[in-house]
């Protein structure tokens, strides 16, 4: 039971760095004065029944209720808090004419596909806080085929495709036209790093930059977290993640925009420690 649950937590078995738990608590303080929001979360069972799933600070788990154990923690990665959930364990039911569409007339390809026979494809849908969408979490990877594609389309994962709500416009709309940079050099120990600057979409978060940038303040700072193949982490003037602030002498708002996305490498945002807490660190 919750006694189970409650022992692994306390054993440090989380699986969680000191910052990213931070933000995720941050979060789950913001949820719990939201009674709307917690009104949404809710529990679901599997076709079996020996299963049951539900949203937690790490992700959904999946509980096996026959052994009082986790079995399965689904979108550990993901930044989200997620809320309700819904499983669909059927088989779906295979158009024939829809796949010979998608597979422009590939009569052959069709139908070696068809003669599989259709296989069961169980799928997690969830909601999450502050979000305008829902997930899914399936078998399979999203398609993708990001410009080198046979039909040259961007299919891949849209992180954030939401249209701004009318006060973004507005908070858009009044921003001041200040000269900001489009390109910043980083001159490390181990060599250079070229920066593109989008400041008409994150004008905040590139003024910021920028200054701190100009004022020596990222002078002879270190890169303080580093995660091999997946990210490094820097902008720290205490060098342990705990300190920094914004040119403003405080935290500032977050900025997102849909014409930027996260998912591929190569990227360069803010660090924090939950929403609208911006300082000085990056990654």
């Amino acid at each position: 039971g919750p006694r189970v649950y409650d022992a692994a937590s306390r054993a440090g078995r989380l699986g969680l760095d000191a910052l990213n738990y931070g933000r995720r608590s941050a979060v789950e303080q913001e949820l719990a004065e939201s009674q709307e929001a917690t009104a949404l979360a809710n529990l679901a069972f599997d076709d079996s029944g020996h299963f049951l799933l539900y949203a937690a600070l790490t992700g959904v788990k999946v509980v096996n209720l026959e052994t009082d154990r986790v079995a399965r923690t689904l979108g550990r990665r993901e930044g989200e808090r997620f809320l309700a959930v819904a499983l669909y364990q059927g088989v779906p039911k295979v158009d024939s004419q829809m796949m010979m569409a998608r597979q422009k007339g590939k009569a052959a390809k069709m139908a070696e596909e068809l003669a599989k026979g259709p296989e069961e494809d169980p799928c997690l849908f969830a909601t999450a806080f502050k979000k305008r969408r829902f997930y899914i979490f399936s078998s399979r990877e999203p398609t993708e085929t990001v410009g080198g594609g046979e039909d040259g389309d961007d299919t891949g994962r849209d992180v954030f495709n939401e249209k701004p709500t009318a006060e973004e416009q507005v908070a858009v709309f009044a921003e001041s036209k200040k000269a900001l940079g489009q390109e910043a050099v980083l001159r490390t120990t181990l060599g250079d790093v070229h920066l593109k600057l989008y400041h008409q979409e994150c004008p905040r978060t590139v003024e910021n930059f920028s200054e701190h940038g100009r004022g020596g303040y990222y002078d002879g700072l270190i890169f303080h977290r580093v995660i091999k193949g997946f990210m490094i982490q820097t902008g720290d003037p205490l060098g342990d993640g705990t300190g920094g602030e914004s040119i403003w002498g405080g935290e500032f708002e977050d900025e997102f925009h849909r014409s930027l996305r996260h998912d591929r490498p190569f990227t360069v945002s803010m660090a924090n420690a939950g929403p609208n807490t911006n300082g000085s660190q990056f990654f």
